[in-house]
């Protein structure tokens, strides 16, 4: 196994967004409280150990005790619930929906990510203790987000009805799926591991929730991995005071909507706050309060309430209040000891639009650290990179920019056009300034000409790189197989392949060599060859 690191920067996947939030720009810095690094982690520590409750700690405890009832709770996890109820324990957290089987590869990554950077951190600060957190994302309603994985190339889907919040989802159905995908697989021995982890996990539990919890807890338990349910009625009581706050002051609206104003001088904007941002739940119901002629509705139903009614309904049922994208972060980080949230760019850019809300509702805001990404590269692929002189870096670059870049350059023609373009707008520059002194008619002239002569120079180079991609058509197809292979459907694999590929190939020690590969804190983007 070789592992090498390239800026997320140079894979031009990134957003500007998060480029300019690991180069800690600027303009970034109104939008996150502590940087990813051992000196924020220190100051974060801090923050967190003043403002969290040891009634809390408590209560996490005691809810996870319960949701682990009925599943084989491995000697370090079971540990780790047990400190949490101690003042001298953290946690760093990662989410994810519940996808079908884990869903696309980046689910292991944003796990070990979060294992390895407990595991760094109780190096760096030994007098404290760090567990990792997976958030499973129960109260989700979105269920085609999550109703199927690829595999090999092609869907493995779930059809069933929508409806309510997917962790309470029935797994009735998914004896289908597993039929399809099974006879896919084969027989080997790695085969028989995923065939049983499906059936073990989907087959032999009733919701989703806890079938998502079997799988990662069979993936990744010996390393204590936490895993947290938030539609918990226990967890949901400690989140009752904001609840109340959100209906009757609508804080969230007011302090994201502020942040959004500067945000988006520079920045796209994720998401917009509503007016009210909770949903109501109960049994295959998931659905907006909003709050119109001085009654709060439930929409798409006839359930309403006065505000006595639905403040005594969040003390009597909390269970039934469920945050949307803009308070489930704060949710999290009133139940838990958490110090950093690790999530993709995506997740990032909306939980920069949160810190003045946390900041109003004294909550700190956690660290926020880019999830590791990965490409796999196996030895044949490095080889063959290797053979046709593309790099690592060149190896993200666009198809069409790739090839015209090697066919140029394994061309006999050595024409550089790009310094003949810079030399004619030199020439071009020189002609203006001869312009300035004569006549306001010539000045024009001249720009025209140049305009001109440029775009003539660019159609001819692509006249020779379509000339020379003709005369190189082998070179051109090798490069073009080998880039789809590496990126399906030009785009990173993580966001397209599932684990179950490289599991069938490699076996568990796929899963130790991203463990050995991925370092959080280093901001970089990781290539394992294996």
């Amino acid at each position: 196994m070789k592992v090498t690191q390239i800026p997320f920067k140079t894979t031009g996947f990134f957003s500007k967004t998060m480029v300019d939030y690991l180069e800690q720009k600027e303009r970034t810095q109104d939008f996150y409280n502590n940087f990813p690094d051992i000196s924020g982690f220190y100051n974060q520590i801090e923050e967190k150990e003043n403002a969290y409750r040891l009634q809390s700690r408590l209560v996490l405890a005691d809810a996870l005790e319960n949701q682990y009832k009925g599943f084989t709770i491995a000697e370090k996890t079971a540990e780790n619930i047990t400190i949490l109820k101690q003042k001298n324990t953290f946690t760093v957290t990662t989410g994810h929906q519940l996808n079908l089987f884990t869903g696309p590869l980046y689910f292991l990554y944003k796990i070990i990510a979060a294992i390895n950077l407990a595991e760094e951190l109780s190096e760096k600060f030994p007098e404290k203790n760090f567990v990792p957190v997976y958030w499973m994302a129960t109260e989700d309603h979105d269920f085609e987000e999550i109703n199927y994985f690829n595999f090999q190339g092609k869907k493995v889907l779930w059809n069933r009805e929508d409806g309510g919040a997917v962790g309470r989802f029935s797994t009735e159905g998914l004896a289908d799926v597993f039929e399809v995908f099974a006879n896919q697989l084969g027989n080997t021995k790695n085969a028989q591991f995923i065939k049983q982890l499906f059936a073990d996990g989907y087959l032999k539990h009733n919701n989703l929730a806890d079938a998502t919890r079997f799988i990662a807890n069979e993936l990744f338990a010996e390393f204590g991995l936490v895993i947290v349910d938030g539609d918990d009625a226990k967890l949901k009581e400690l989140f009752i005071p904001f609840v109340k706050d959100e209906l009757e002051n609508n804080t969230s609206l007011n302090e994201v909507s502020k942040t959004i104003e500067k945000l988006e001088k520079n920045y796209k904007v994720q998401v917009n706050p509503r007016e009210i941002n909770l949903f109501y739940l109960s049994e295959n119901l998931r659905e907006r309060i909003v709050f119109e002629d001085g009654i709060y509705k439930v929409n798409n139903t006839t359930i309403t309430f006065s505000k006595s009614e639905i403040l005594k309904e969040v003390e009597e049922n909390p269970l039934a209040f469920s945050p949307n994208v803009i308070m489930r972060p704060l949710y999290q980080e009133v139940i838990l000891p958490n110090l950093c949230y690790i999530g993709g760019g995506g997740e990032m850019a909306y939980w920069f639009e949160l810190k003045a809300y946390f900041n109003k509702v004294n909550v700190p805001f956690p660290i926020l650290l880019l999830r590791n990404s990965v490409q796999v590269l196996a030895e044949k692929q490095q080889k063959k990179l290797d053979n046709l002189d593309i790099s690592h870096e060149e190896m993200f670059l666009k198809q069409h920019k790739l090839l015209s870049k090697k066919v140029i350059e394994n061309s006999d023609l050595k024409v550089n056009f790009d310094e003949k373009i810079k030399a004619l707008q030199k020439q071009f520059a020189e002609l203006k300034t001869v312009a300035e002194k004569t006549d306001v008619s010539f000045i024009g002239a001249v720009k025209a000409q140049e305009v001109k002569q440029i775009k003539g120079l660019q159609n001819l180079q692509k006249r020779l790189i379509r000339a020379e991609k003709r005369r190189q058509n082998d070179l051109v197809e090798r490069i073009t197989i080998l880039q789809n292979e590496i990126l399906p459907n030009q785009s990173l694999e993580e966001r397209q392949r599932n684990f179950s590929e490289y599991y069938l190939e490699y076996g568990s020690s796929f899963i130790k060599a991203l463990k050995a590969s991925l370092k959080p804190l280093d901001l970089q983007f990781t290539i394992v060859e294996l």
